[in-house]
This record gives C-alpha cells, structure tokens and sequence, in this order.
C-alpha cells in the first residue's frame, strides 16, 4: 500500500511537473523549437534603442526598422535603431554562422540584461523579432529571462490566394503579408486569373464571370476593369513582401481557366468547343505568341514586374484527350520561362494527362494539389521537387457546402495531419531534399457569391495559424492541447497594425453616453472603433429628419463597408461592400421619432433588430442553377454578411441627415 502511494504521489508530481515546465516555455505561434529558462524578467522600458551590429548593417537594417515601427504599434514604445554595442535593456541583432546548420532561417534569442537576436541570415534575424513581439504581448509583466534556438521544419510554408475569381484589394495583399509574416509563413501564391463556373452564368461562357488582375500594356484592354493591379504597385508590393520575409510567387494560369483570355480575344480559345471557352487552344501560333508576350511583359528588364525567381506558369485541369499536347504545351513554357531566370512552378497535373512526351520536372517546383492529378510522392520519385497543396486536406472554398471545405478542420490538422501526407495512407520521407513544403489555398470558384474580404479573411486565418504551427514547430499537441492551441490563437494579434478580423474587447462605447451627434448631410465623426467583426451585436439610437434626406444616404463607413439609411428613397436601412448590395426590406425608417436600431452579425447571416424587435435576418440565399454539361441541378449559396463599419459616422458628400447617439458594440459568444 505504501509503494502504490509513492508511485501515485510521484506521478502527480511528475504531471505537475510537466505542466509548470510547459508553463515556463513562451507560448507563441509558431511554438519555439527548444527553450531554456533562466531566473528573471527582464522589462523592456518605454523608451529604449534597437541596436544593431555595424558589420551586420546592410543586413538586419530593415528587420530593425521594421521592429521600431511594431513597438510602437503594439505597445505605444519609443524606440530608435542605432549602430553600436548593446547596453543593458537594449534590443541587439547581429548577424552570426553560429547556427547556420539549421538552416538559412533559424536565430538564437537570448534574453538577459538585453535582448539579443543573432542569425545566420536577414530573415532568421526578422523571425526572431516577430517571436520577440508575440512574446513581449503574452508576458506583460517582462519577458521570461532564457534562450532560444529556432528553426522551421520544412522551406516552404505558404498560401494561396485565387484574386483571379474575386477581386481583393492592394491594402488586403498588404495586410496578408504582415498576417503570414508574423506567423513565419514565407511564400504567397498570387493567382491573377481565372473564370467562374459556367452553369452559375446560364451554361453561357460569353456571360461568365472571369478576370485579369495585372496592368497589361501590350494587351490594352485584358486587364478586369473591376478591380486591378498597376504594375509598379504589384512590383512594390514584391518588394515589400520581401522586407518581411514573403516570397511572392505570381502566376498566370494557363492554358485551362483562361477565360480572360479568350473573352479578349475569342481566336485564343479551342476550335474544339466541347473543351470550353477557358480552354486555349493548344496548336494555334496565336495563343502561343500571345502567351509569350503576355510573359514577357513581366518578365524583362533590368526591374521586372515579377521580382522573386518563382513564377507559376498553371498546367491545370485541361480536358484529358490533349494529354500529347498539354506535356509540349508544358515543356515549351517551363523552358521559356526559364530563360528570364526564373525558376517555374506547375501544377501537378501530368498522372491525369497521359501522353509519351516527358517532362522534366527536375526543371521546375510542383504543387501537388490532387492525388489522382499527381501525388507528391510521384513527383519525388521522379526527382522533381514538390509543394504539398492537398485539395482534400488543404482547400478552402468559402460558402461552399457540397465539395471541399468553407473552413479548415484545424483540430484535425492540429492534431493528427502530417504535412507529409495527401490521401490517407499516402505519405513520403519528410526529409527528402526535394520535399519543399506546405501551401493551403482560398479558391473562389463561384463568383458574384456575396462572400467579402474580410469573410475570405475569416476562414483564412484560422488556418494559417495552425498550418503556421505544424510547418515550422512540427507536432506539439503533446505539450499544448488543441483547446489551449485554440485560446492562444483567439487572444495573439493577427499582426502589428492589423485587425482584419475586427476584433473588440468587451462592449465598448463608439460615442460617449448621452452624446448625441447630429449630422447635416454634408459632414461626418471619426471614432476609435474601425468596425467590429463576428459574431457582434451594434446598437444605436437614430433620429431622421424630416426634409433633405438623399437616397442611400451614409450612415457608418469604413475602408471596406458602407451602412446606408434611406436606400432608393425608400427609408430602409441596407449595406453594400466588394461590390454587393444588401438591403432589408422589413422596415422603414420614420422621420421625426427616435427609433432604437440593433445590428447583429456572424459569418452567415445579418440580423436587423427595431427596438429589441427582430424585424427581419438577412441569411444565406439558396438557389438552383441548371448544369447543363452533367444535366443537374446545382446549388448556388449566396452570403449577406457585414463586418459592421463604425470608422466613420455620416459622409461630407451623401450622408444621413439627422441625429444618432449611444453607439455601441461588442462581440458576443458563438
């Protein structure tokens, strides 16, 4: 009886045990690789140097840079960069071989009477400064005095982002970027073209949604006209990516879901039309003249407009009998782009498309997307080098409810996933050379959906934080269980300066009590809430005038969304963003009378209350299109969602005419 004691004491002990140890560790996303305590804190003052080596200047200048600016962002900091030697309380970068066997992204951190990051590189030394800032959030009182040595388990660590079917805006690419880098994410896949479905256009492909996103000289008139990039603004964007540690990998997908293509130029597409409009056609001069110039243009010159040395060339989903074709097709554009010193990225398609000529994949990096297309493991085999974009696993379509996923199933990913590992059953040596790493993707198959920005970003960000964890930290549901996994993701910053998922704490007062704002028409208030993000509730009390209201009249706004009063004169309140308009119905605002308007919102529906009275749920509308290729019916979902704007009450131009007080909001349980 006495052994049995002693042994159960000395487990819970050593339970115990673990549990302060873990404690002990930082908790930061990505977790750290290795971790060694010291006794102390050390605060990091209001006002203070981010000193970095003279010899490692041209080296760690940006990650300085870019760090003073977050410190003051996050924390309210001063703090300047400097060349020297650390003093007591500093923040020291260097730029040091000590460690390089782990790798061109590792960095030691060594927390004492300074901070001090050292890296073999410029981007392990900015690892190590995102790590710093998650760290300096989640420990308030001073930073836990210890070191670490960090390092990804795997090279590439990335998304995807399909603007071609949905438009996302500069600011978004912006904001992503600081997203994935403070996540230690590396590699953004920008995919600048693509069509919608045709039977959600009526079976007709002149009707069919489809754009090109980049500026094109040498096509006037190919670019979307419904939202773009310059080519200076897309080149500074590489750039920026670049000082924060992103890899963007443009691509022009061809020669399938080329529809923007041969909607410009009906001579591009296939004579075979049973093979669909998107289909260019694979033995026209034209398409191959058009294609090299369309390269070209992005390509050449001293400062192309493709700055990284990836570019994704498509070779997806082409109708099976051009197999022979599509594998000339393939070699013709890996080879030529080749020739401006690009490294090619495909699509693993070549299982799929059967023929005799051969490809050299030992010339280009595979997204290994489906098992059936071209599993990783086939591309390893044959020595070619292989990024693992699993549909199954790693595909999000939002609004979708038939196919794939409207979000990821991150405990499940968490947990049990392994980055080396398509179907089930199907893995390979994670350590093969050749095996670069992960990518998930955000398709937008069905345009004109309804779905927004910042309802892409919702399903977004989940994801990449726990595709974030697997890929650099590698198995840590032993140490952190998902439910912990999961809090932690809930309260850490998306990044410095960004809060697309709009995120409030508690209910906050958007104008002071009993405040009351009155508004001509003509002027408007700026507040301190941008907006606030699902699931909220936003309450108001509003006043109208009786005489000069104008027609959709403004009455909050922010850079994405609009809250309009008086729509088409009618008195209703409605809401438009990315191009979609929503309106409810229901209700009629009356002049003269003091109405209290709550607004509550999730990623589904939006909901509008009149005096604690549901009036009425703008929800998910389904509907049926004909799918003539397979003779079904299919579903289309459409989404009247809003992220409530509460930047700015009223307009200077088209805004409300009246009074409006006690705005509030807050985010409530799920």
């Amino acid at each position: 009886m006495k052994k049995r004691l002693v042994s159960l004491l000395a487990c819970i002990f050593s339970v115990f045990a673990c549990a302060v140890a873990q404690d002990a560790v930082p908790q930061v996303i990505p977790a750290l690789q290795s971790w060694k305590s010291k006794k102390g804190k050390l605060v990091i003052p209001q006002q203070g140097k981010v000193v970095i080596d003279p010899t490692a200047q041209a080296d760690v200048k940006d990650a300085a840079t870019i760090l003073v600016s977050d410190l003051a962002e996050m924390f309210g900091l001063e703090y300047s960069v400097v060349e020297g030697k650390p003093s007591k309380n500093d923040i020291y970068i260097t730029i040091s071989d000590k460690d390089k066997e782990h790798g061109d992204e590792c960095y030691r951190m060594t927390i004492d009477k300074q901070v001090k990051i050292a890296a073999p590189t410029a981007t392990g030394a900015f690892w190590g400064t995102r790590t710093l800032l998650q760290m300096m959030h989640n420990q308030p009182d001073g930073l836990q005095k210890g070191e670490t040595l960090d390092y990804p388990e795997y090279r590439n660590r990335g998304f995807m982002l399909d603007v071609g079917r949905k438009f996302f805006s500069m600011d978004y690419l912006q904001k992503t970027v600081k997203v994935m880098s403070f996540y230690k994410m590396n590699l953004l896949q920008v995919h600048l073209n693509d069509n919608a479905f045709v039977e959600d256009f009526d079976n007709d492909w002149k009707k069919t949604y489809s754009a090109f996103r980049l500026e094109s000289e040498t096509f006037p008139g190919l670019t979307a006209l419904d939202g773009s990039y310059t080519k200076d603004e897309f080149r500074d964007f590489q750039k920026m990516a670049l000082r924060y540690g992103i890899m963007v990998v443009p691509e022009i997908d061809v020669p399938a879901h080329s529809l923007a293509f041969t909607q410009f130029d009906p001579r591009l597409a296939a004579d075979k039309k049973e093979y669909g409009m998107d289909h260019l056609d694979l033995y026209k001069k034209e398409v191959y003249e058009f294609l090299d110039a369309l390269f070209a243009e992005y390509l050449s010159g001293d400062d192309p407009v493709f700055v990284g040395p990836y570019v994704n060339i498509g070779t997806d989903e082409y109708d099976l009998h051009e197999g022979e074709q599509f594998r000339k097709f393939s070699n013709y554009y890996i080879d030529y782009i080749s020739k401006f010193g690009k490294r090619p990225r495909i699509w693993g398609s070549l299982n799929m498309m059967k023929g005799k000529t051969e490809v050299d994949l030992t010339k280009c990096d595979v997204n290994a997307w489906n098992y059936g297309w071209m599993g990783a493991d086939t591309v390893l085999k044959q020595g070619g080098t292989a990024i693992n974009l699993c549909d199954q696993h790693l595909y999000i379509v939002p609004g979708i409810h038939t196919y794939y996923q409207d979000f990821l199933d991150t405990k499940w990913l968490y947990e049990t996933w392994k980055p080396n590992q398509m179907n089930s059953g199907n893995e390979w040596d994670a350590k093969n050379p050749n095996f670069l790493g992960v990518m998930f993707a955000l398709w937008n198959d069905h345009a004109k959906n309804g779905i927004s920005q910042q309802d892409a970003h919702y399903r977004t960000m989940p994801a990449l934080q726990v595709v974030s964890e697997r890929l650099w930290r590698g198995k840590n549901s032993d140490n952190v269980p998902y439910e912990k996994f999961e809090a932690l993701c809930a309260t850490t910053p998306e990044a410095p300066g960004v809060n697309m998922l709009a995120r409030v704490k508690g209910n906050v007062d958007v104008t002071a009590l009993g405040n009351v704002v009155e508004l001509t028409g003509k002027d408007s208030v700026q507040t301190a809430v941008a907006a606030v993000g699902y699931p909220y509730s936003v309450e108001f009390e509003i006043y109208a005038d009786k005489d000069g209201q104008v027609r959709s009249g403004i009455l909050f706004q922010d850079g994405f969304s609009k809250f309009l009063t008086n729509w088409g004169g009618a008195g209703k309140f409605a809401f438009e963003r990315d191009g979609y308009l929503n309106v409810f119905h229901g209700y009629s605002l009356p002049a003269e009378t003091w109405v209290k308007v709550r607004v509550e919102g999730n990623h589904e529906s939006t909901s509008l209350y009149i005096n604690d009275k549901l009036v009425e749920c703008l929800g998910i509308v389904e509907n049926d299109v004909y799918n003539k290729r397979w003779d079904r019916i299919d579903p289309f979902w459409y989404y009247q969602t809003l992220v409530f704007p509460l930047q700015q009450i009223g307009d200077k131009h088209i805004g409300f005419k009246g009074k409006i007080r006690n705005v509030k909001c807050g985010q409530v349980e799920k």
